[in-house]
């Protein structure tokens, strides 16, 4: 959906047909969807970074202590 449009069907909420209301629900509960997704992705990959450094800065810190 057009940015102008979805705007548009927002500002003018009490105005608009039933279609252009399911319509941008549909969308938004889309791209709500999707973003969620995405987020819980990169939480995944920062927690597998985030543990592959620490596996790193162990070995660091145990080669100073020798």
């Amino acid at each position: 959906m057009e940015p102008e449009k979805l705007k548009n069907i927002i500002e003018n909420a009490k105005d608009k047909p039933n279609k252009d209301l399911l319509e941008a629900e549909e969308f938004l509960y889309q791209q709500h969807e999707s973003l969620k997704l995405h987020i819980i992705d990169l939480t995944k990959k920062l927690e597998s970074i985030e543990n592959l450094h620490d596996v790193i800065s162990k070995e660091i810190e145990n080669r100073k202590l020798v």
